[in-house]
């Protein structure tokens, strides 16, 4: 292998050479395009590139450069033709090149020290369709498609041939970051932020199609999140690759335990149970060579009679922030190549040469790089038809036939031809004037066959083939009829005589000559109906205008016949395909005209109970709330089981009946809002205790030391284990929303958005009742969904050990009420998310505590009995933040003005200084919630980074606050000012050792000295 890195094959600008984000070789393998962070999409001679060693090589070495895109070019792809050259950016526009046979006008760029271009690339189109940055570019095996995607979280498809937008996916919840097509040209895969790959099946479209005719194309065939699970998302681009054979994709940034991964997905049945494992941080990119290689030397008449060998492998090269390039094959589980700090940052994409021999790698550094291997190195290359060999069970060859992978997909791909092209047959015959199908039309055709003898099955039932076969018309007789119609006289109200128009189609001559369509589901056995009216409405009496069923039928169709000729009965509907549910006429037309419907007894007898009954009956002046929350439905029957202390969520009987030390609490709302409410416990079958309450029972919770219930009246009744009530009923403002129990802790959440916190054991509460309206924003914000600025909403709401409210909400953010301060503090934001280096990180000592703040409680010792339910709390509300902001594409804005403020002067340490900041976050919210393991581990990681940051000023305080305060003041403090020997359930000195550890190995010598000297005095 022979590595290749000019200086002149770069970005460069005045002051720095600017990132590559993209680079693709062109079919013939004669160019190199590349895209960087300067707006500039360059075409290199491949040629130039392989001679750059040789001095007396003299041909052009930049062959063209384009700059018509307004920011940063983030991918660059060759049509597979050749003719057309491809780029994406963050200007949200898509520019398409194509090389003019002209000799270009100009001989350089004035102003620019750019060397003249050699080839005439203009831009021939500019395409715009997303709202975001482009982030990847593909086009189809055949060139019909151009797919691309973007942080928009869109998918959009343009014709390839006249790049007409065919259709818009949005079925990622956030940033696509990858693309890739399957060389038979039957799906593409997109690989997206959601964690997750998604595969599209379609058929290739013809060269005129347009948006309408693409309405059923582009299918969903399946979602593979398996790989991506726990993958991280700092990657900049997520590009997969399909394999040349077609059985594999490769796919980048996934994770097999805690190690970085390349998940090979399996088209059978797409499978991701192999992971190529090599890399120290997650790929950015990988990609499969264009051709397959032999494991051995073929001979020269091996493959004379055609068969494929079985010694053929498929080669991938990966890459990406370990600045490492490997390459795999799939003889081995182990890399043919590993070739490291190849770069001196993050790789970002991957292009191999047509001829399979030579993968160039671009660089975030500014460079690219060519590995060229000898022969035989990575095997010897198979001949272009083995590829279209391996292809062939896919139905490859078939090119834009959309062959299916089976006999029975292929017959329902032809099934959906056809009515596509009936479709089309028919609004081109209602727009020409045509009637409809003639009778002998009626019978249907399967794969352009007819079958003979009997009339098509429609929809499951035969339609019985009409008796005669009508005589066709002779000339004569047609022109009488036409010469009939002609002379139809009508007489008017006043008895003027007018002659009645005729349509050109109703008299026979006038049918168009398309083919005819018929509607999939019904067959017509009628005569042509005429264009005279069928039914006269008696207009005098009260008619409905509705059809049957009413404003539901109307928009959702019914299955009535559309015309009921006079004096013909309508045939009654076999019993199997009346709807079962649906709407219900309250009345229908009668002879003197509306008329109350008649009762119908139930299709399938009795009525199955709904799951809710009813809304909850609420005043109006909950209306004029400052916050109004919803509250749940009344629910005919709520089940929650008690396991080991702790309730689970509602589920069946069967299901929490499993185990059997479980306590079953079980409430039963009648359906009369009169009738009491019924609240029993069991336990392996056996009643407990039960009560009744007056008003409906809205929500139940729960612990080993309590039970509690919440009604429709707003009242709070708690028992005891043994079911004997513990204290009156408690009186609320409004009807309760959320209810969480948590110990000898009691939670309720009212529709107005008050907090109420009783300690049952000490029948006390820590606080008055408080508000959401300080983290919902209301001074700034409408509490109406559909407003210009609305608010955001309460996603859940928890207890910890202490009696603290964990609040957490639908724009990502968490917040705890601090008892001390009485105010609601903000502990886990999006601006961490964006501007932290220490954010979603895979620390094992993270993934040790307890992963969640709701959980049950642990029962690991840490010297002072039972871990508290705090443990947890913070990741718990740093992984709602990653799911709730940068999964669902919100942080698109924030992640921009990130990007912008360090590449201006000023912000070079804005990572650093907002990672500290994260730290002390952190520490400050386990101090207040009585984290012991999370304040001890975030404490070791801050004087760490402190350290590391040489900030001498920082080190000092924090190791003034670990002896004893940081102002030394005689009188006693919270906290960091506490005079205690215990912080945060921690010995101050056990922590101030670990500090002193800690920053001995990461601060210089005289720092460290002093460190000592401040150790040696406290002791």
């Amino acid at each position: 292998m022979h590595l290749i890195k000019p200086s002149w094959l770069s970005h460069s600008g005045e002051q720095k050479d600017f990132e590559v984000y993209s680079c693709h070789v062109s079919p013939d393998g004669k160019r190199l395009a590349t895209a960087g962070g300067d707006g500039h999409v360059r075409v290199w001679s491949v040629e130039a590139i392989f001679n750059s060693h040789d001095r007396n090589y003299t041909k052009p070495r930049q062959l063209c450069h384009m700059s018509h895109h307004l920011g940063t070019i983030h991918s660059v792809r060759f049509s597979p033709n050749g003719r057309y050259l491809a780029s994406g950016a963050d200007d949200k526009i898509i520019c398409i090149y194509h090389l003019d046979s002209n000799p270009p006008s100009h001989t350089s760029t004035f102003g620019t020290n750019e060397p003249p271009p050699v080839e005439n690339w203009k831009t021939y189109k500019r395409l715009v369709g997303h709202d975001n940055d482009v982030q990847d570019l593909a086009w189809s095996p055949d060139n019909s498609l151009l797919v691309s995607v973007g942080l928009d979280s869109k998918i959009v498809v343009w014709s390839g041939h006249t790049f007409e937008k065919l259709k818009t996916l949005a079925v990622h919840q956030s940033h696509v970051k990858g693309i890739t097509f399957d060389p038979a040209n039957k799906f593409f895969a997109t690989a997206s932020d959601d964690r997750t790959i998604k595969i599209f099946r379609y058929t290739a479209p013809a060269p005129n199609a347009t948006q309408h005719d693409m309405v059923n194309n582009f299918i969903l065939e399946t979602s593979i999140s398996v790989p991506f699970k726990h993958s991280p998302l700092t990657t900049y681009f997520r590009r997969c690759s399909w394999s040349p054979d077609g059985n594999h994709i490769a796919a980048a940034n996934a994770v097999n335990g805690p190690v970085s991964s390349i998940a090979i997905i399996e088209r059978t049945g797409w499978d991701s149970e192999i992971n190529l494992i090599g890399h120290e941080a997650p790929t950015e990119v990988c990609m499969f060579s264009p051709r397959l290689f032999y494991t051995q030397k073929p001979d020269e008449n091996s493959n004379a009679n055609g068969a494929a060998s079985p010694g053929l492998v498929t080669v991938i090269a990966s890459a990406g922030q370990d600045k490492t390039l490997t390459i795999w094959n799939t003889n081995t589980s182990r890399p043919v190549l590993i070739v490291q700090d190849i770069a001196s940052k993050s790789v970002s994409d991957l292009a191999w040469t047509p001829d399979g021999q030579t993968v160039f790698a671009a660089s975030l550094d500014g460079g690219v790089i060519a590995a060229q291997f000898e022969t035989g190195e990575l095997g010897w290359v198979a001949k272009s038809e083995e590829n279209d060999k391996a292809l062939q069970k896919y139905g490859g060859s078939r090119k834009g036939m959309g062959t299916a992978e089976d006999v029975d997909g292929l017959h329902l791909e032809n099934h959906s031809k056809e009515k596509e092209l009936r479709g089309a047959e028919s609004r081109m015959g209602a727009l020409m004037g045509d009637p409809g199908p003639a009778q002998k039309e009626t019978a249907t055709t399967t794969n352009g066959v007819k079958p003979a003898g009997k009339a098509a099955d429609t929809n499951g039932t035969t339609t019985p083939a009409p008796p005669e076969k009508p005589e066709e018309e002779s000339a004569d007789k047609t022109a009488e009829r036409i010469a009939e119609l002609k002379s139809r006289v009508t007489i008017t109200k006043d008895g003027k005589k007018r002659v009645a128009p005729l349509l050109v189609s109703s008299s026979g001559t006038g049918l168009s000559s398309l083919p005819q369509a018929q509607l999939v589901g019904a067959s017509s056995t009628k005569p042509v109906q005429s264009d005279t009216p069928q039914t006269i409405l008696d207009l005098s009496k009260p008619y409905d205008g509705l059809p049957r069923g009413g404003i539901a039928a109307m928009l959702l169709g019914n299955k009535r016949k559309a015309v009921i000729v006079e004096d013909e009965e309508e045939e009654e509907e076999p019993s199997a395909k009346r709807s079962a549910t649906g709407p219900v006429p309250i009345v229908v037309n009668g002879v003197e005209g509306l008329e109350p419907a008649p009762l119908s007894a139930p299709a399938h007898g009795l009525v199955p109970t709904p799951e809710f009954l009813r809304p909850a009956v609420i005043s109006p002046n909950i209306a004029y709330s400052q916050v109004r929350l919803a509250v749940p439905k009344i629910r005919s029957h709520i089940l929650r089981p008690l396991e080991r202390g702790v309730l689970q969520e509602e589920t069946s009987l069967e299901d929490a009946t499993k185990v059997p030390e479980n306590v079953v609490l079980e409430a039963k709302n009648p359906a009369h809002i009169r009738e009491p409410a019924r609240i029993t416990a069991t336990k392996r079958g056996a009643l407990l205790w039960q009560d009744f309450l007056p008003r409906a029972i809205i929500l139940v919770a729960g612990s080993k030391h309590f039970w509690a219930a919440a009604c429709e009246d707003g009242t709070l009744h708690t028992w005891s284990p043994a079911g004997r009530r513990l204290m009156n009923a408690i009186m609320l403002e409004s009807q309760p929303v959320i209810l969480e129990a948590r110990d000898s802790w009691l939670l309720c959440v009212t529709a107005v958005g008050l907090c109420h916190v009783y300690n049952i054991k000490t029948m006390s509460s820590p606080h008055p009742p408080v508000s959401l309206a300080p983290i919902l924003d209301i001074a700034m914000t409408s509490l109406s969904p559909h407003g210009a600025t609305p608010a955001p909403g309460v996603t859940s709401a928890h207890l910890n050990s202490f009696g603290v409210i964990v609040v957490t909400l639908s724009n990502g953010d968490g917040f705890y009420y601090s008892t001390s301060l009485y105010a609601w503090q903000r502990l886990s934001e999006s601006w961490w998310a964006v501007g932290s280096q220490y954010w979603n990180s895979n620390d094992s000592s993270v993934s040790a505590l307890q992963t969640t703040a709701v959980g049950p409680v642990s029962g690991a010792k840490n010297g002072e009995g039972e871990a508290n339910v705090s443990a947890g709390i913070i990741p718990y509300l740093e992984r709602h933040t990653t799911t709730e902001f940068l999964l669902k594409g919100r942080a698109y804005t924030l992640q921009r003005l990130v990007k912008a403020l360090l590449a201006r002067d000023g912000f070079e340490n804005f990572e650093s200084s907002v990672s500290i900041a994260h730290l002390e976050n952190r520490i400050a919210g386990a101090l207040a919630l009585g984290a012991r393991e999370e304040f001890r581990l975030y404490l070791f990681m801050y004087a760490k980074r402190i350290g590391a940051e040489n900030q001498k000023t920082k080190v000092e305080e924090l190791l003034n606050s670990l002896i004893g305060g940081v102002l030394q003041d005689a009188d006693d403090g919270q906290g960091w000012f506490s005079k205690q020997d215990k912080l945060c359930g921690w010995d101050r000195k056990d922590l101030l050792q670990g500090v002193v550890l800690i920053l001995g190995e990461s601060t210089s010598a005289t720092c460290f000295q002093q460190v000592l000297c401040m150790t040696i005095l406290t002791s």
